[in-house]
């Protein structure tokens, strides 16, 4: 088997029985916020033909750093069978569909799936609102003696899961950030720097624990971190690691893997791997331990270090590339000109009807102040949650509020986006403001901005509100993490705590999302909305 990365999540499978192209992704996402990092705009013309002409395509989920639209349309046949992940809804066929594709083979969760001969696949999925209403998923290769998992971003809750196929060859997993947070809010610089500090100390805390539990041969470093190349945003870059950024790249987990005496992988876009019995980890014209797989650069070695050692010198030059593609870009978002007001109340006032419980949930106004750069005005929208009502703002207090250019909103508007946090917040080209803790719901509600998509958010919210089955909890006994006694599941996501707890000083943390619990009172410290979970001391 040989495995090429092709950039960010993206990779193309090789085997003896046919290929798969995943998550192919070249078109910079979220209004040109994100690019592929290191870039992928300059592979062999031989690496395009093999990408283009693959077999098989199989796309994670619905993410623009995923779901490369722009680039699906231009460069693949439209009977190319595309894997699908066995999803709640049909809503990834159905948009795959709209390009255009024909083929399609519907997998079931976690079952091995023979789609030619030789050549299996197991595709898991995470269906929780937190994934995103259209759900992520994580892939698992068997072919010519090997496995690989691609796991990308998608945060599997049960770690057996995706090692139950056999041993693992190559984990491609993701160790860096792909949120906004704390990026985007309104806070002092200080704290803002510790939050930065402490998200990137959870994602190396999660990545960690799946590092463990697969017990690869090796791991590859995948899916981030993004380059933000716009002069507006640059300043999200990690470089010299003292950055308001949760963007460490790739030098940075690889020092941690092979700290923790885990073999790490360096990958740049056009990086081959190949994993055959009896050969020796190979890295240009180093050898290192036994473990019957070979990489090869597509440059040398120390062009591939420079990338990383000299990395502002090289966003700086990817940038001036890229800066006439970002002024046409920019000037394609729609110009203040519709009753925005009126848009969004026919837009969202039936999708919060019917979502009562998550209006509860939130219980506050919710401010989108539409920035309006020719004039340095605004247009203030408030979305009543307790009167479940769209309508201009006049005053009234509110706990959360997002600032944002009026022709981004006008553009997803025109666009019906369903997903906001997919269309717009990923962007980061907003400011945030909030009164208190976090809460999810407010942002359950942006990426549901569908009837399909409101009715599961609100069947989710209502299954979390009940209170919970005596029988389950009895059926899990309680389990010990360090010196204290605590409940098997998280209360946010139900993650194992048996994997992903662990004690921090006088906190208790699922590093799974990163949520925080009194470690004597079992109080949620990350926000308030989520029940104390269950700790004693042993």
């Amino acid at each position: 088997m040989r495995v090429t990365s092709i950039g960010h999540a993206g990779m193309l499978v090789e085997t003896t029985a046919g290929s798969i192209l995943c998550d192919p992704w070249f078109v910079p996402a979220f209004f040109g916020s994100w690019f592929p990092f290191p870039r992928n705009d300059q592979l062999d013309d031989d690496l395009r033909e093999r990408i283009e002409s693959a077999d098989f395509l199989y796309i994670s989920h619905l993410h623009g750093d995923h779901h490369d639209e722009p680039w699906l349309r231009e460069h693949l046949r439209r009977d190319i069978p595309i894997l699908l992940p066995g999803f709640p809804t049909r809503e990834q066929q159905r948009t795959l569909k709209a390009l255009g594709f024909t083929e399609f083979v519907r997998t079931v969760d976690t079952v091995e799936t023979e789609i030619a001969p030789g050549l299996t696949v197991a595709i898991h999925i995470e269906s929780s609102i937190t994934d995103g209403p259209g759900g992520d998923s994580a892939l698992v290769v068997m072919a010519d003696d090997a496995i690989v998992v691609d796991q990308n971003d998608c945060r599997t809750t049960d770690l057996g899961q995706l090692r139950a196929h056999g041993p693992v060859d190559l984990h491609w997993l993701q160790f860096s950030g792909a949120i906004w947070y704390p990026m985007v809010y309104e806070m002092a610089d200080d704290a803002k720097l510790d939050a930065c500090r402490a998200k990137v100390k959870a994602q190396f805390a999660r990545a960690m624990r799946y590092v463990e539990h697969v017990g690869a041969r090796a791991i590859v470093p995948s899916a981030g971190p993004p380059a933000f190349l716009d002069p507006d945003l640059f300043v999200l870059n990690m470089i010299d690691g003292h950055e308001a950024s949760i963007f460490p790249d790739q030098t940075v987990f690889l020092q941690m893997l092979a700290e923790a005496g885990a073999t790490g992988i360096m990958n740049i876009p056009g990086t081959r791997i190949d994993v055959e019995p009896d050969h020796h980890v190979t890295t240009g014209d180093s050898t290192g331990d036994s473990t019957g797989i070979a990489v090869t650069h597509p440059i040398p070695d120390d062009e591939v270090a420079a990338i990383f050692s000299d990395k502002r010198a090289y966003l700086e030059q990817y940038q001036s590339d890229w800066l006439p593609w970002l002024e046409q870009m920019k000037a394609g978002w729609n110009s203040p000109s519709t009753d925005l007001v009126a848009s969004l109340a026919a837009w969202w006032n039936p999708l919060l009807e019917m979502a009562p419980t998550i209006r509860r949930h939130v219980g506050a106004n919710v401010v989108i102040r539409a920035l309006d750069d020719t004039t340095g005005g605004s247009l203030d929208i408030v979305v009543d949650f307790p009167n479940g009502e769209v309508r201009r703002h006049d005053g009234e207090p509110y706990a959360f509020r997002f600032d944002i250019d009026r022709r981004l909103i006008e553009t997803v508007v025109a666009q019906r986006a369903v997903d906001w946090s997919n269309s717009l917040l990923l962007s980061a080209r907003f400011v945030a403001w909030r009164d208190g803790d976090f809460n999810e719901y407010v942002y359950n509600f942006l990426k549901s901005l569908s009837r399909e998509r409101m009715k599961r958010a609100e069947a989710e919210a209502v299954r979390k509100s009940a209170p919970p089955d005596a029988d389950q909890l009895a059926a899990e006994p309680d389990i010990q993490i360090g010196d204290h006694i605590v409940q098997r599941r998280c209360p946010h996501r139900a993650a194992d705590l048996e994997a992903f707890g662990e004690i921090d000083g006088c906190e208790f943390v699922c590093t799974l999302h990163g949520w925080r619990f009194d470690l004597d009172t079992g109080a949620c410290l990350t926000s308030a909305n989520e029940p104390p979970i269950r700790i004693r001391r042993a």
